[in-house]
């Protein structure tokens, strides 16, 4: 069940929300919404990372191609 929610914000930021609703042809609440997700989703990819991190380090993984060198 959705549950409506009041953001507050900067009317250039609103004027913004409502040129890419248009561009998009979706409501702004869906661009919104959106945009909240993603927003979440690197969030929590970040605190994963972070959370990870140390445990790599201490393994040599520092970079990309560390960690795909053993799959070739």
């Amino acid at each position: 069940m959705n549950r409506p929610i009041t953001v507050r914000i900067p009317e250039d930021l609103r004027k913004l929300l409502e040129g890419i609703s248009k561009t998009e042809n979706k409501p702004v609440s869906d661009v919104v919404r959106e945009s909240i997700r993603k927003y979440v989703s690197i969030y929590r990819f970040r605190k994963l990372r972070n959370q990870v991190l140390p445990f790599a380090e201490a393994q040599g993984l520092l970079t990309d191609e560390d960690i795909f060198k053993g799959m070739e």
